[in-house]
């Protein structure tokens, strides 16, 4: 008896795209399905349906069945105007910092000279200032000492072109005795006493004072005694007390300097 059956590899391709025929009511149904018509299945494993278990990747899913991309081809070497575009701008771009930090550099420089200069000038105007005040100082003593002994000067030429003052001196010396005193006596160098007789004889008389010539009185001055006190009217007592008054203490017998053409 022959068998029906046809083996699964002799039947033809168009038989797999008819639909398969329904069974017989009550027949236990059962059909292959081939690999082909299956999607997304996997297999079966212990505590699949729990969803706990591992699931088992698609076949195509694995790494050994996965197609590998090629790798990007490398970019093409720069042509020569890149090259060059790059080197101008790498140019530019160090010319850009090494200007900014000159900039910087050049702005430090200047706050540090500027300093320097400032402590420096200020240390040369207090210099200066100091001395300038000692010349100040060196100048005032000289212009003193100057004024002192030209006054010196006019005083003796004075006194030898014209020795009649000392009788205005004698007068005043004489006024500065009190009225009450008693028993005036003016003390004169004997080549002055003439010139004071002369010149103030009238008012000396009306105070009873007495002309007394004395070597030891320098010419041009006198000591006028009295019983209430003494007036020294000296050449050199006078002097000492006029340089004084502009600080110094030069004596009427200091050595002379000529000063303008007048000496002694």
């Amino acid at each position: 008896m022959t068998s029906s059956k046809v083996p699964f590899h002799a039947r033809a391709a168009e038989d797999f795209d008819k639909p398969a025929p329904l069974p017989p009511r009550g027949a236990q149904q059962s059909r292959f399905i081939p690999r082909e018509e299956l999607e997304g299945f996997a297999a079966w494993r212990p505590g699949s349906f729990g969803g706990t278990g591992p699931q088992s990747p698609h076949p195509a899913d694995r790494p050994e069945n996965k197609v590998h991309a090629a790798p990007p081809p490398p970019p093409p070497p720069p042509t020569e105007a890149e090259w060059l575009a790059e080197v101008q701008h790498a140019r530019e771009a160090g010319y850009q910092d090494g200007y900014r930090d000159g900039q910087v550099a050049l702005e430090a420089f200047k706050e540090t000279f500027a300093r320097q200069m400032a402590a420096q000038f200020g240390n040369l105007l207090a210099s200066l200032d100091e001395q300038w005040n000692g010349l100040e100082e060196q100048m005032a003593l000289a212009v003193t000492r100057t004024a002192v002994q030209l006054a010196r000067q006019v005083v003796r030429h004075e006194l030898d072109t014209r020795p009649e003052i000392v009788a205005k001196v004698a007068q005043e010396a004489v006024n500065a005795i009190v009225l009450s005193a008693r028993h005036l006596r003016v003390r004169v160098h004997p080549a002055d006493q003439q010139h004071v007789t002369a010149g103030a004889g009238e008012a000396l008389k009306a105070r009873d004072a007495r002309i007394i010539a004395d070597p030891s009185i320098e010419p041009g001055g006198c000591i006028v005694d009295s019983d209430l006190g003494q007036v020294d009217a000296r050449i050199g007592t006078r002097w000492a007390a006029a340089a004084a008054v502009f600080g110094r203490e030069d004596t009427w017998d200091a050595p002379e300097i000529i000063v303008g053409g007048v000496d002694e």
